[in-house]
């Protein structure tokens, strides 16, 4: 496997996101995509491009990629193959995807883009990355997506994640909303007593996205997965930060708030349960309301749900992972100019706000993000996204994490009693460290 040298380019805060909403629109002026393509319409005339979108499809998103695909139709004439693959599907359609045929662009988690250049997945679009709108996307978005000067990706939609409550069952039992850890246990208790046995007053993670809850905990005690020093990676999991966070990670099935007979479900898997009234809480993003209202059979609407930031042990926000998706083109594509099209259509200001906006997402330019810090239904997001930092920018990562799941492995281990935390977390300190410098 060809392992690329990722750029120094920071991905550690999206701080400068929220930073550079001063100079968002003024960077440079937006190019008109209609103006841009209509010169090479004709050429693209009875052509077909194939494009995947990852995770179930809804209502919204079915609506804004229609109308996406009508306006490039008629910009380049050429029609669209949308193919959506369900999110716990998407780490298998790509491998086959990178030994055999695959689309011509994709949708691709940013944390994804490291681990599939490295594989030849992915064409360079350097040459359209920063042109137009997009120049207004800050710098260190592209953190990911920059590997050896070349730009693999663009930014389409940010994520950061807040907790995800039953309103309605904080209204009832006259529960406020939590704004300290302590709060938010005392809520979750009060919740399980009196809905009864079998509800997860603060779901765990434990599958395929678990980092995702265990990196607020760990980061908001100050600690790290893993740091590059020098050319190598340095575990970082047996150091008394990550070891905190670790230890409130796995004491949320210990300590009772999350039942042990769920300690392998993602936030799909918790999401079906939430929709089912067996959840009060789990962290989470906006993506999920549609598909809780498809789960409930209408029963479970947005108006009885809402969402806060989640809050760190040690006091104010619990910082968020600083994920996004991205679109990209595919390494073989046989249409990569009309690939690009695609890409630049999509990533234009119009277009990305509103896949954002619709998609339950932050939006990656400056001045539409910074309306959000107070909005009622985006604001928690807005300020997880603050303070959001970032996995290890490895193309390994992803097989520590999502294949291996060494973390989510410590874990289980220490809930179900065959290991104490110290003995797991230096186990899985030692695996993390092989699978990174490999």
């Amino acid at each position: 496997m060809r392992i690329a040298k990722i750029t120094a380019t920071t991905v550690t805060t999206a701080a400068l996101a929220l930073g550079l909403a001063a100079c968002g629109s003024g960077e440079a002026p937006s190019s008109s995509p209609s103006a841009a393509a209509s010169a090479s319409g004709p050429k693209f005339a009875g052509k077909t491009l194939s494009v995947w979108r990852l995770g179930d499809s809804n209502p919204a998103a079915a609506k804004y990629m229609e109308e996406l695909n009508a306006e490039f139709k008629q910009q380049t004439g050429a029609e669209v193959k949308l193919e959506w693959i369900p999110w716990p599907q998407v780490a298998d359609k790509f491998a086959a995807a990178a030994t055999g045929s695959g689309p011509d662009v994709t949708e691709i988690g940013n944390d994804q883009v490291p681990m599939w250049q490295s594989q030849d997945a992915l064409t360079p679009i350097t040459d359209i990355a920063r042109e137009g709108d997009r120049a207004q996307i800050p710098e260190n978005l592209y953190g990911y997506e920059t590997v050896d000067g070349e730009i693999y990706a663009v930014p389409w939609g940010a994520g950061a994640r807040a907790v995800l409550y039953r309103k309605d069952w904080f209204e009832d039992l006259k529960i406020e909303v939590p704004k300290t850890w302590d709060e938010l246990v005392a809520a979750a208790k009060k919740i399980q007593k009196e809905k009864g046995e079998g509800v997860d007053g603060f779901a765990f993670n434990g599958g395929s996205d678990a980092n995702h809850l265990l990196a607020a905990f760990a980061w908001s005690e100050g600690g790290e997965f893993a740091v590059k020093e020098g050319d190598k990676w340095v575990g970082k999991l047996t150091e008394p930060g990550f070891t905190k966070g670790f230890e409130t990670y796995t004491g949320l099935v210990t300590s009772g708030l999350s039942g042990k007979a769920n300690l392998t479900l993602n936030t799909v898997d918790i999401r079906k349960r939430f929709a089912n009234n067996k959840v009060a809480m789990y962290l989470t993003a906006g993506w999920d309301l549609p598909g809780i209202e498809e789960d409930s059979k209408g029963k479970l609407k947005s108006d009885k749900l809402a969402f806060f930031p989640l809050p760190a042990k040690t006091g104010g926000v619990a910082p968020s992972f600083f994920g996004g998706n991205d679109i990209a083109l595919w390494g073989g594509t046989k249409e990569a100019d009309l690939g690009k099209e695609y890409i630049k259509l999509a990533t234009s200001k119009t277009w990305a706000d509103r896949y954002a906006s619709e998609g339950g997402l932050l939006p990656v330019y400056p001045d539409t993000l910074a309306k959000l810090e107070e909005d009622p239904a985006q604001g928690a997001f807005a300020q997880a996204f603050a303070k959001a930092r970032a996995f290890p920018a490895d193309p390994n990562w992803s097989e520590a994490d999502a294949t291996k799941m060494v973390l989510q492995n410590a874990a289980r281990a220490v809930i179900e009693g065959k290991k104490d935390a110290g003995t797991a977390l230096a186990d899985a300190n030692k695996e993390l460290e092989e699978i990174l410098n490999q």
